[in-house]
């Protein structure tokens, strides 16, 4: 430290707790995003609010949820039993208070430390607190966490519970929007960890008789299934299996006390060992693990004493024991799934030699491959030592374990220009470029084989590290950033029919986006704005009036380093690749990537008319 640096009690500072949590709201919600991705904060702050619900409702108090998101004005009421009258402010606003330290109360409680609500008070720029209990209501409300009014009811005919209204803080969220994929998505987890309860979500009403079944029965297509779901409850376990005959790699679905745990822990490791040793053991052959767990669509839901997570946002259980007298986490699920398994298959023998004629054709199929994917190892490790395909970010530079990070991001560009534009504008400890060289393949309808013959495949694989599956995935978001033209859309149907075809899961699990890239650039001497859509260049030339230059841009390559690093930085925008769930994989690949079909054609005339109506507004 240099001589001349004062270090006094002057730079010593107290923040009180909503000053810190708006100052490392990391700490408290993980990152914060736009809401173009899953786990953004401001899903977040929602699931915050939904888990106390939850929790009057595994405390038999409750049985519906009211939800209401529009625009940005966020609405839960639930009807448990309300939170205790004098404590209504507080709860919401005061750290290290909440009904959840008193196990007897919330034994296998979803929340933690009652951080939750705090942290969306305090994170949101309207939040308005309401409980109503034995005839009497007491409500609070609050901008940014200070309290600004507070009214207590003698009396009202109000219907017991808490009500909670808040609007993230535009100032924390910048340009944000709530997706309804996400949310529900979220709320369909919530019904099937929780048969009985009902969720209404802007007037549609989510519910589920059957659990982590009804989970499976929505992520697989009937036609898609190997065998008819494998559905197994236990005291604190539940557990789906079935194997996909189309899929390649592996597919979970896993959750702790509720809670949707995305990266795992030592409940999914513990299941996924349980399986391939269970399996082993019915057949009485030592099969390998990925021949055994090849294509398997599967789910766990375990419930946990004071479960240890990884992060506030409880993505990755930590916990190693189930709490109480009960065994570790991992003793437990092993008993529980080589007891109940191997009773099933043994039940089942229709499904046992389903199963069997698939572990032997994955065997058969590794077989086959072995010499390609050694070859096509090799080459993509020689090729990452002096190849300018991939330019790594400094979180992985290094790193042999690949760990996964919530902001690494891999850019797949095409290109010089453009992979040169975004390589000196990118974020170097988290952003990551992959330049491809031309157009890829068209891979519908190809055998795995070729992810190792191609040499684009193979070295974009290996960049992601999916081979054995999503474990190890080495970038949290994987954008596909191309032109906005002609070229540049085909090149993304050709990307996302690789991942479809052979990594569905990455789309399932929200990790594939495309970049939004400006078409338009409007400025005058005093000002410069960026357009995104022709409504954009409207506005902006309004705004700006009298002359002004407009800009273009055709190609990602146009579009100078500084400039960019705008588009890819805090103001990114992205697209999240989401699939139908009306149509099936297999369906949507045929339509756009099999023979060209009247159907097709017909989808293609009509939409090119759009674009050449535009081309002709813009005379370009």
């Amino acid at each position: 430290m240099s001589e001349n640096t004062n270090y006094t009690e002057d730079n010593i500072r107290s923040l009180d707790w909503k000053e810190h949590i708006r100052m490392r709201p990391g700490m408290y919600i993980g990152k914060l995003g736009d809401g173009s991705s899953q786990d953004d904060g401001i899903y977040i702050l929602l699931k915050e609010v939904i888990d106390n619900c939850i929790d009057e409702f595994v405390m038999g108090a409750g049985k519906t949820i009211e939800i209401s998101v529009q625009n940005q004005r966020v609405i839960v009421r639930d009807f448990g039993r309300g939170i205790p009258l004098g404590k209504v402010v507080d709860v919401v606003s005061k750290m290290n208070t909440g009904g959840k330290y008193d196990t007897r109360a919330f034994k296998k409680s979803v929340g933690l430390n009652g951080v939750g609500t705090k942290a969306v008070n305090a994170l949101s720029s309207y939040f308005r607190v309401e409980s109503t209990r034995d005839g009497e209501s007491h409500s609070a409300e609050f901008e940014q966490g200070n309290l600004k009014d507070e009214e207590h009811l003698n009396e009202t005919s109000r219907r017991r519970g808490t009500k909670i209204t808040f609007i993230p803080d535009e100032i924390i969220f910048k340009n944000y929007k709530f997706r309804n994929e996400y949310i529900e998505k979220m709320l369909k987890n919530y019904v099937y960890l929780n048969p009985g309860l009902t969720i209404v979500y802007n007037g549609e009403k989510f519910y589920s008789e059957n659990g982590l079944k009804d989970l499976l029965q929505d992520s697989i297509s009937d036609e898609d299934m190997l065998y008819p779901i494998v559905h197994l409850r236990g005291n604190d376990i539940e557990v789906a299996i079935t194997h996909s005959r189309s899929q390649y790699s592996e597919e979970y679905h896993s959750f702790v006390n509720g809670q949707n745990t995305s990266q795992g822990g030592t409940h999914l490791a513990a299941f996924r060992e349980a399986v391939v040793k269970t399996i082993r053991e019915f057949y009485g052959k030592n099969y390998e693990a990925s021949d055994i767990r090849k294509s398997i669509v599967a789910a766990i839901s375990i419930k946990v004493m004071e479960p240890v997570f990884e992060s506030q946002t409880k993505t990755k259980l930590g916990s190693t024991d189930m709490g109480g007298e009960l065994p570790t986490v991992r003793t437990y699920i092993n008993d529980f799934v080589k007891r109940n398994l191997d009773n099933y298959l043994h039940k089942n023998p229709e499904t046992a030699e389903r199963l069997h004629k698939k572990i032997l054709q994955a065997e058969r199929e590794r077989k086959d491959l072995s010499g390609i994917r050694k070859l096509a190892r090799d080459r993509a490790k020689k090729a990452s030592l002096h190849n300018k395909k991939l330019r790594d970010c400094r979180v992985h530079l290094g790193d042999s374990k690949h760990e996964r990070c919530l902001e690494t991001t891999l850019f797949i560009t095409e290109g010089d220009s453009a992979s040169g534009s975004i390589t000196k504008s990118r974020d170097v400890m988290t952003q990551a470029v992959f330049s491809l060289k031309g157009k890829p393949l068209n891979s519908y309808g190809l055998s795995k084989k070729i992810v190792y013959e191609n040499e684009e495949f193979n070295l974009l694989q290996a960049a992601l590290n999916i081979e054995e599956g999503l474990e190890d995935l080495r970038y949290h978001n994987i954008v596909i950033a191309t032109d906005a033209d002609v070229d540049g859309m085909h090149i993304r149907l050709l990307l996302i029919t690789f991942f479809l075809q052979f990594f569905p899961e990455l789309i399932k699990e929200n990790h594939l986006y495309i970049l939004q890239t400006p078409l338009f650039r409007v400025r005058n001497k005093k000002e410069t704005i960026y357009c995104y859509s022709e409504m954009e260049r409207k506005e902006a030339i309004q705004k700006l009036s009298g002359k002004v230059e407009i800009t273009r841009f055709k190609g990602l390559g146009e579009i100078s380093p500084d400039e960019f690093k705008h588009f890819i930085g805090e103001d990114i925008r992205l697209d999240p690749v989401m699939l139908d769930k009306e149509k099936s994989i297999e369906e949507m690949l045929s339509f756009y990537m099999g023979k060209n079909t009247p159907d097709r054609q017909e989808f293609i005339i009509d939409n090119l008319k759009v674009e050449l109506d535009l081309v002709e507004e813009l005379g370009i």
